[in-house]
């Protein structure tokens, strides 16, 4: 079973083809590890055990009848619980939505399933994934699993926290201020938000349309290409959906980065940083220069956007659910209860201010790419912090300075907003024993350079053989 849960998905899927495994004996193992493990981290929350039973035994048949097989035949997958999936309930970790059970896929679970994968469940996440760390009133906290008194962060913390943990070696994650990559970097794998409008998100509730991102969560950057290749393409379904066909994004994993550009802003010239997380990424930095690229400190000033984000998100929220307002006052969870109060200070100036500071931040991204290939961030400005029921939703102090509670974040939102591919790859940890991210950033649309640089960089820094202690 040890075995089995600690491959990667391309290692399942070849295996499985070459039927050295089968497709019950994969999930028989994965639904032993979960039954062993998750509670004590509290990451799945709806397992659909007899379900994906039932769907390993069909896959096998296939595969003794020959029929051709799809690229995730037979591999496991966790769904986040904002994400729809047929006969499956699907809470947005609200009260609101704690019995919908919805009567189709939303676009990218279907192509999965279409490629073969096998859903085992779902996965927990903040209420509406309006936080970035995973705690709700109907499920509780998610514990991170490298220290289960720190949050895996959010909101795909549940996703994170389940592939670091041998749940699953795949999982899906939603994105629109980090919350792919910031769980990602708490929980030491690999976590990759693509280009706005890759992967196209339907049905969904209206939140957050013009920040979100689909993305993969993995153990391995070659199991995020060979997710994102199923996940990725338009669909018109998706009016945000990009109109170009989906690449090869396997083949270039392989090229290498010698004489790539690249650029690195330890602050992106306003965020407060961890001294000991700032030393981790430092080093991790230099490593692109053993791999032959040319790296440049360079001195940013972006505008913070995190008060944009904070009106965005809960305008967004407040609209989406103005039918049931009262009843969600009553059964929010608790640090959203200043919401109703916060939004109804909001103005129209306040949401025009939001696209001049969006162009802003725009073209002072946009000329950093006029010279440079990639642009290397910590993902998070510290590393897991403790975490509980009820919050809170960062540390307090950074280096000994009292900060706001999302300073921690600041690396993340900016590329929501700009829409561009951002990675995030474990580079170290901490004296704790706590993994440290390595976010990579590329153009807008270039993936594939950003899978190149997560591929060199997992070359000469492997991670995978380091297992959490659950």
């Amino acid at each position: 079973m040890e075995t089995i849960c600690w491959s990667t998905a391309a290692e399942l899927a070849a295996a499985i083809a070459a039927r050295d495994v089968s497709v019950p004996e994969v999930v028989d193992a994965y639904l032993q590890r979960i039954e062993s493990v998750n509670p004590k981290l509290n990451a799945i929350v709806t397992l659909v055990a007899e379900r994906a039973v039932a769907d390993a035994k069909e896959a096998q048949t296939k595969i003794q009848k020959s029929h051709r097989l799809g690229a995730l035949h037979g591999v496991p997958v966790l769904i986040k619980d904002n994400v729809y999936t047929e006969g499956i309930r699907t809470t947005y970790g609200s009260l609101l939505y704690e019995n919908f059970v919805p009567d189709t896929d939303a676009i990218l679970v279907a192509r999965l399933k279409a490629a073969g994968a096998i859903v085992l469940g779902k996965t927990n996440l903040s209420e509406f994934g309006l936080v970035a760390i995973t705690d709700n009133v109907i499920f509780g906290p998610t514990k991170n699993p490298w220290d289960l008194a720190k949050t895996p962060g959010g909101s795909s913390g549940g996703s994170a926290a389940a592939v670091a943990a041998g749940l699953s070696p795949l999982a899906t994650g939603n994105d629109a201020g980090g919350s792919i990559r910031l769980p990602a970097g708490f929980c030491g794998i690999y976590g990759l938000k693509p280009s706005f409008g890759r992967i196209p998100s339907y049905p969904r509730l209206p939140v957050c349309e013009a920040v979100s991102h689909e993305g993969p969560l993995t153990r391995s950057v070659a199991d995020a290409a060979l997710m994102l290749e199923a996940m990725a393409g338009p669909d018109d379904r998706d009016r945000l959906s990009l109109p170009s066909a989906p690449g090869d994004y396997q083949s270039c994993l392989k090229e290498g980065v010698a004489g790539l550009k690249v650029a690195y802003s330890p602050d992106l010239g306003y965020a407060t940083v961890d001294s000991e997380v700032r030393k981790i990424i430092n080093k991790a930095a230099l490593v692109f220069e053993e791999l032959g690229c040319q790296v440049d400190e360079i001195t940013l000033e972006l505008p913070d956007m995190v008060k944009s984000l904070q009106i965005m998100v809960l305008t967004e929220i407040m609209v989406a659910n103005e039918d049931r307002l009262e009843e969600w006052r009553e059964k929010i969870y608790p640090l959203y209860s200043s919401f109703f109060s916060r939004v109804d200070k909001f103005t129209n100036k306040d949401m025009a201010r939001i696209q001049f500071q969006r162009s802003e931040l725009w073209h002072k991204i946009r000329r950093v790419f006029e010279d440079y290939d990639l642009l290397l961030t910590p993902t998070s400005a510290v590393a897991a912090f403790d975490s509980g029921a009820g919050g809170p939703v960062g540390p307090p102090v950074i280096n000994g300075e009292k900060v706001r509670g999302m300073t921690w974040m600041a690396f993340a939102y900016p590329f929501n907003f700009t829409g561009q591919p951002a990675a995030s790859v474990p580079c170290g940890f901490t004296a704790a024993g706590l993994p440290v991210g390595l976010q990579i950033v590329g153009r807008r649309f270039d993936e594939k350079t950003v899978l190149m640089a997560s591929a060199a960089f997992e070359d000469a820094r492997p991670w995978r053989e380091h297992h959490p202690p659950v």
